[in-house]
């Protein structure tokens, strides 16, 4: 995970290049925006998150199609894709990251534990990364978190390299 130094200079680069970040979390329950606003200064860059447990928030809240939910369930890419896009939406922000997946203890949907997408939009447009990871539920979720933040690192970079 990025150390401390690492956090602040993320926000730092952000707030340089004027980029704004939105979350939107079902699998990591506000793990992402709670690292992201620990660091002094990160009201400069974070606009806020949703915290969209239930599909019908996902709906509501982020704008995800129903029909999606319906056909390829939670923990799917394009969902992922249409959670961080809904984040950008939903708070005015140039980038969104968004988190859904199974945490467990159990399967979810006919996915396996540790079985994990995070979205990643950035001026419209979307991405989406697949995960499968190790260990117990709160290990899962600390995983998808720290990987979800070094995505973010990686997009502010870019973004604020190309001078968007």
């Amino acid at each position: 995970m990025l150390t401390e130094t690492g956090l602040a200079a993320l926000v730092a680069s952000a707030v340089a290049a004027n980029i704004t970040v939105a979350t939107a979390e079902s699998l990591t329950g506000g793990m992402v925006a709670a690292t992201l606003i620990q660091v002094p200064g990160a009201s400069g860059m974070f606009q806020g998150g949703v915290i969209a447990y239930q599909n019908e928030l996902k709906e509501r809240l982020l704008g995800v199609s129903p029909a999606l939910l319906e056909s390829r369930g939670a923990v799917d890419p394009e969902v992922a894709a249409a959670m961080a896009l809904g984040a950008c939406s939903a708070a005015g922000s140039r980038v969104g990251i968004s988190t859904t997946g199974v945490a467990g203890p159990e399967p979810h949907q006919g996915k396996d534990v540790g079985h994990v997408y995070i979205g990643v939009a950035l001026d419209g447009e979307t991405q989406s990364y697949e995960y499968h990871f190790g260990g117990d539920r709160e290990m899962i979720r600390v995983q998808a978190t720290q990987e979800a933040i070094s995505l973010l690192e990686q997009v502010i970079k870019a973004a604020g390299e190309q001078k968007l």
